[in-house]
Order: structure tokens, then C-alpha cells, then sequence
């Protein structure tokens, strides 16, 4: 046999055949077909994503939506208490100055009575608008927490009081379970408290800021009429110090109007009418005291 005729003793180099790759689902794209990522970007690393809830925009607007909710009902809760405190200041403490007046011209008394009811009415005011937004609170988050506890130990029946509710507000019937079961996937607790029980649970009012605003509002609308009714002389009490009332709550009427964007002539004639009808009563009960005394 020649060197030509023996075999080589390197065997001959061939492809190796493709090993078989497991077959992909139906519908998706082999590895080898996917179009190439973007030049010069990997994909992030799986703890590296955004969470898919920063990443929806309904997310993002649902908690801008709540924090617009919980600062408006704040700023009402406020503007309530600002105006009712504003309004009892200018009429207690007129009323009660108007009807000493009407017993006696002596300016002591008068300094003496106006300044006890301006104290005693501004503490008052506080102290109840305390007291009652507090006792709101306290039940709006014994009602979130007992809403709570109900849906972890009967879903069902929760389910079935919600679809009640909002059957009860105008849901048609064909929808309506597909509308709770919406709900209850989004946020379970805040449609139950919201559509059932009318609690939002990001607008618990906070009672602080509704005693401060009514102690200044009833202490700054009280100092018009006592002022009024001190700088007159005793001929002029009475008339100065309508007047005075009449414009204070004149103004009261439309700023509270404007600020809660309603009629302001409707509020204004509203408390108008309200205060001097105060006034008079109150005058003619110190006037006929004054007799029947001195």
C-alpha cells in the first residue's frame, strides 16, 4: 500500500450535528428568531425592574386621586368650622353686648360682659368642634376596622352586601357583579367602606385643625361688634353696632360663598337676616330686664 492509498491518521473535520432544542410553546418566538435587544441595552436584572404597580399609570393617578380627596376634605372641614365659629362670634357676642346695653349704659359693665363672652364663646367653640370632630374620627375608624375584619371572616357575605349597595346607587343589574368583583380585586376594604358606609379611609377629618380654625374665626368675628359697640356713645349703641354686624357678616357670607364656590348672595342674605334677628331679640330681652330691674 503506497502513502497515498493509507488513511490519514486525523480524522476528517466535519460539523457536528445541531442538538436538538426542546420545542417551544405555541406562539412563542425561538431564541434564534427574536429580534436583538437595542444596541447598548441589557435587560435589567429581575430585582433591578420597576415594581409593575410604579410602573402603571392608574396607580400613579389613583394615589394622586386620594391625596386630592384627603386634602380637599381637610380644607371643607376647615372652611365649616372657620365660617360657623366666625359667625357664632359675631352674633354671640353681639347679642350678648347689645342686650347688657339694653339693661345698662355703663361702659364698664359692657367692657366687662363683652370680653366673658368673647373668652368663654371662643373656648367653647373649640373646645366643642373638638370634641365632635373627634367623636366622628373615632367612629369613621372603628367602622374601617370592623369593615375590615368583617371581609377577613365572611367574603362572601361582604360580596353579596356590596353588590347591594351598588344595585341600591343605579348599577345595572347585568354589570354589577362584574363592577364588584373589579372593585374588590383593586381595593377591597376602600369599596366596601366608600360605597356601603360613605367612609373614605384617607379623609378621616383631623379635630385639631378644626378647634384652631374655630377659635380664631369666633375670637376675630366677636372683636367686631365689641368694638363696635364700646367706641359709640349710648345713643348710638344700638344703631353702630347693627351696622357693624350687618357688614361683618355681610363680608362672612361672601368670602365663605367664594371660597366653597356657591351663591354668595344666598349666604349673604342668609346670615344677615340670621344676626339681626339675633340682635333684636336679644336687646329687647335686655331692654325689658333693665325695667323690670332698675
Amino acid at each position: 500500500m503506497s502513502l497515498v492509498d493509507m488513511p490519514s491518521r486525523r480524522p476528517p473535520v466535519t460539523e457536528s450535528p445541531a442538538a436538538p432544542s426542546p420545542a417551544a410553546p405555541h406562539g412563542t418566538v425561538p431564541s434564534a428568531e427574536r429580534p436583538a435587544s437595542p444596541a447598548g441595552r441589557a435587560a435589567a436584572p429581575a430585582d433591578e425592574r420597576t415594581p409593575s404597580a410604579d410602573r402603571d399609570p392608574r396607580a400613579s393617578v389613583s394615589r394622586d386621586h386620594d391625596e386630592d380627596r384627603t386634602t380637599r376634605s381637610d380644607r371643607i372641614n376647615q372652611l365649616r368650622a372657620g365660617v360657623l365659629g366666625a359667625n357664632d362670634g359675631i352674633v354671640s357676642v353681639a347679642g350678648l353686648a347689645v342686650g347688657v346695653a339694653g339693661a345698662t349704659t355703663d361702659t364698664r359693665w359692657l367692657l366687662i360682659a363683652g370680653l366673658a363672652s368673647l373668652v368663654a364663646g371662643a373656648l367653647s367653640m373649640a373646645m366643642g368642634e373638638y370634641v365632635s370632630v373627634s367623636t366622628q374620627r373615632d367612629t369613621d375608624r372603628a367602622l374601617i376596622a370592623r369593615t375590615r375584619a368583617d371581609l377577613a371572616a365572611d367574603p362572601a357575605g361582604e360580596h353579596r352586601h356590596l353588590l347591594a349597595a351598588l344595585t341600591e346607587s343605579g348599577i345595572p343589574d347585568d354589570v354589577v357583579g362584574e363592577v364588584a368583583d373589579s372593585m374588590e380585586r383593586h381595593d377591597a376594604l376602600t369599596a366596601h367602606t366608600r360605597f356601603r358606609h360613605g367612609v373614605e379611609q384617607g379623609t378621616v377629618v383631623w379635630p385639631l385643625s378644626a378647634a384652631l380654625a374655630s377659635l380664631l374665626s369666633f375670637t376675630l368675628g366677636g372683636i367686631i361688634p365689641l368694638l363696635a359697640i364700646l367706641a359709640s356713645p349710648p345713643v348710638l349703641r344700638l344703631p353702630a353696632t347693627l351696622v357693624a354686624v350687618v357688614v361683618a357678616l355681610a363680608l362672612l357670607g361672601v368670602v365663605s360663598a367664594r371660597l366653597g364656590q356657591a351663591d354668595a348672595r344666598t349666604a349673604t342674605v342668609r346670615t344677615i337676616i340670621g344676626g339681626v334677628l339675633a340682635l333684636l331679640v336679644t336687646y329687647g330681652i335686655g331692654a325689658a330686664l333693665g325695667v323690670a330691674i332698675g
